[in-house]
């Protein structure tokens, strides 16, 4: 697929695999240590893990288990805001920067966790930065000092980086082609749980026990989730490790995935799809608090319950994208979103629930699509790929939720889902024309094939 295929850059020589053994067989072989952090092989044939099989089910099991830790841990806070403020006698401005520092500090560990995870490998990456984020999460309430409590949720989010992109680079290296966007299906169906867990069952924890037990309960969970990935992932059998940190492979890298035919479109996709998302979901509220709805702020949390919608539907959509394809796939997604978008605009306040549900289950549709198109397209330096994607997802969200506000202070609700259509407008641009350049390498594919013939 000429229209696809990647400048890559030179990769260091010195390439070592953390394990003697080569494998030739085309079925993933046992592994004697669980926790082991890669069983690369030599020979240049990949071993790719097959839908169905036993290893498929426990990469699944293990990277839904690190989806949903992260987010989890990322996005527990945020129903906590108010009893922060109380608890620390800050303003809710003030306050908001216990998530706004995670995520902040999240997309900029996430351009460098891909670079990193090439030197130290993917599982190891992975596990360390869920446990110590997790540890972390554990001592957070046991502080008295809000700019400590601060510092320890920005290093959370500087923790956390080192799992999406490291995830997504895993699957890409190690799932069959076929079942690659089975796999990131689920695997974004567990960031889904977990944003709904660290937003809502947070929420009636606190109702119980207080936020100090609850916030470290969300941290304790996290370790459980740790461990069960620590065995159930199976250790990389593709991946092949450069020792050290060579800063121009790095740059070569990132810069090979920026002039890629495809993948610039891809991200752009992740920041478009994320901003409108973040916008709607960020201003939502204050809608409903005003007349004529008056929903109280547990009613308003509640509404994350449609995270379950993202979660079905992510899962759907991985597995239709093997089948249909992803082009097709991800244009449905974006209008799905965008019809969402619209009925939020309705007065009724089924209407605009509605519209929450159906907005939600096209984005996860379009991210997951994305997420896992990123793998197929970049043919090397995946982890460096999946770092962009997360890069371009998160400052979509930071920096285009924060202006979807001055749309809500000046027009109403009306002006903020024009500026949430604007930006599905973009996605569905650039989704368009990386269907356009999938169909095209295909025929070029299918008439190679007729030639050879």
């Amino acid at each position: 697929m000429p229209a696809y295929r990647e400048k890559s850059p030179a990769a260091p020589s010195d390439r070592d695999a953390d394990a003697a053994t080569s494998q030739k067989s085309t079925s993933p072989q046992r592994v004697d240590d669980p926790l082991a952090s890669t069983n690369a092989q030599t020979t240049t044939e990949p071993v790719w893990i097959k839908p169905g099989s036993a290893a498929f089910r426990r990469i699944s099991i293990a990277l839904f288990l690190a989806g949903y830790a992260t987010f989890s841990l990322i996005y527990c806070v945020q129903p906590l805001l108010p009893e922060l403020a109380r608890h620390f006698a800050v303003g809710p401005a003030e306050s908001s920067l216990a998530l706004s520092l995670t995520t902040g500090f999240l997309a900029f560990a996430i351009l460098l966790a891909g670079a990193v995870s090439e030197a130290t490998g993917r599982k190891k990456l992975m596990l360390v930065s869920m446990c110590v984020a997790s540890v972390l999460n554990l001592i957070a309430p046991l502080l008295s000092d809000w700019h400590a409590f601060l510092v320890v949720r920005a290093l959370e989010g500087l923790m956390l980086g080192g799992v999406p992109a490291v995830a997504m680079a895993y699957l890409a290296e190690e799932i069959d082609p076929k079942a690659l966007g089975m796999a990131m299906g689920i695997y974004i169906s567990g960031t889904a749980i977990g944003g709904l867990s660290g937003r809502v069952v947070i929420g009636f924890l606190t109702d119980l026990f207080g936020w100090h037990i609850a916030l470290g309960a969300m941290g304790a969970l996290g370790l459980v989730a740790a461990l069960g990935f620590a065995v159930l992932l199976p250790a990389s059998r593709n991946f092949v490790r450069h020792p050290g940190f060579q800063i121009r492979y790095h740059l070569r890298a990132w810069a090979g995935h920026l002039t890629h035919a495809g993948l610039p479109f891809v991200f752009l996709i992740g920041a478009f799809a994320m901003g409108c998302f973040v916008t709607i979901f960020n201003y939502v509220g204050f809608r409903l608090s005003d007349a004529p709805y008056g929903l109280s702020q547990s009613q308003i949390g509640l509404i994350f319950v449609v995270y379950l919608c993202g979660s079905v539907t992510s899962s759907i959509a991985g597995a239709l994208s093997d089948k249909l394809g992803r082009g097709p796939v991800l244009v449905v997604g974006v209008l799905l979103a965008g019809v969402g978008v619209a009925m939020t605009m309705l007065e009724s306040l089924l209407g605009v629930i509605g519209g929450i549900v159906v907005l939600t289950s096209g984005f996860f549709v379009a991210h997951s699509i994305a997420s896992g198109w990123v793998g197929r397209l970049a043919e090397t330096s995946k982890g460096h790929a999946s770092s962009l994607y997360l890069l371009a997802y998160y400052l979509g969200s930071s920096i285009m939720g924060s202006v979807g506000g001055w749309f809500w202070a000046h027009g109403g609700w009306n002006a903020v889902t024009g500026f949430a259509g604007m930006l599905l407008v973009c996605a569905l641009l650039c989704g368009l024309y990386l269907w356009r350049l999938a169909t095209q390498a295909a025929q070029r594919a299918e008439g190679n094939l007729v030639e050879a013939a």
